[in-house]
């Protein structure tokens, strides 16, 4: 089995779970028409880091799920120098959409067997890994509460806002950036692997993924009720420029502080708890992956 290129896949998000039973075969088959002996386990979101460890020293390993687990799984990877490849299993697959990874299974696993590769930033936070974006503030409790409904993302999204906006709150921040220190008082704080373009009615992409930057957005301060929009257009990726966000400036790395003692924040969607302050990185080319070259 050592010649064998492992697959790891997250049976439990996206487009992996809508498949169920038929997800197995239909990925061995797209490897085995690819020409690409693999060793598939399609294992539960909690378990793919247990899966990963025994295989992260391996020269290549591809990685099935949405953005969030490519991000955690991408900071092991680059930790170990190891080539990371894309199954698009997610439901917005923004970073495989930017890549140029082709979205369906025979397609992607195709590339895989081609061996392309290209060298792309990987973002950090206190050594925490993300590919695209992190926010804190009012995106980490809409996924909180998203999380507590038993119901399709988009039929949970207006009780999700509504339970969010009675709780959020203004953050008071201080940003240590090269040159341009300041404070803030926002909503939310968004910080991206290199420069996103904010185009009118959506959140934008990136003008590339190996700049060597961060950029940093904040959510213009506003009444409680006037955020409702906003919170509903965050759940689905349409936030407006000229609306929603403030432009902070860009850096290869800085500081945040405030005055709590921990924060949430989501990297890449998915919520957890970090200790204040909050140091940004951009590991400049530090992840591999299979990709058309840029």
């Amino acid at each position: 089995m050592s010649d064998r290129v492992p697959v790891l896949v997250n049976r439990s998000g996206g487009t992996a779970s809508s498949k169920g039973d038929k997800l197995g075969p239909e990925l061995e088959a797209a490897f085995a028409q690819a020409g690409v002996a693999i060793d598939l386990q399609l294992v539960e979101g909690d378990e793919l880091e247990a899966a990963l460890s025994k295989v992260a020293d391996r020269p290549l390993v591809v990685v099935g799920g949405g953005d969030g687990t490519l991000g955690h799984m991408a900071g092991i990877l680059a930790d170990k120098g190891s080539t990371l490849g894309i199954l698009p299993l997610g439901t917005r697959n923004h970073l495989a959409r930017e890549l140029g990874v082709p979205l369906d299974i025979p397609g992607a696993a195709a590339l895989i067997a081609s061996g392309a590769t290209r060298k792309i930033d990987l973002a950090r936070v206190n050594g925490h890994a993300f590919v695209n974006n992190a926010s804190i503030g009012l995106y980490p409790q809409l996924v909180r509460e998203r999380e507590q409904h038993d119901a399709p993302k988009w039929l949970a999204a207006l009780p999700s806002a509504i339970a969010a906006l009675r709780r959020v709150k203004h953050h008071r921040l201080h940003l240590a950036m090269p040159g341009a220190p300041s404070d803030i008082v926002t909503p939310m704080l968004f910080v991206g692997n290199n420069r996103y373009t904010l185009a009118a009615g959506q959140l934008g992409t990136r003008e590339a993924l190996d700049g060597g930057v961060l950029s940093v957005f904040a959510v213009a301060s506003r009444r409680r009720w006037a955020l409702v929009g906003f919170a509903i257009r965050t759940l689905f990726g349409r936030a407006d420029r000229d609306k929603d966000f403030a432009a902070i400036g860009a850096a290869p790395a800085f500081d945040v502080s405030g005055r709590s003692d921990d924060i949430d924040i989501a990297l890449d969607g998915e919520v957890m708890r970090l200790d204040m302050p909050l140091r940004f990185e951009c590991q400049a080319g530090a992840l591999t992956v299979v990709a058309p070259p840029g």
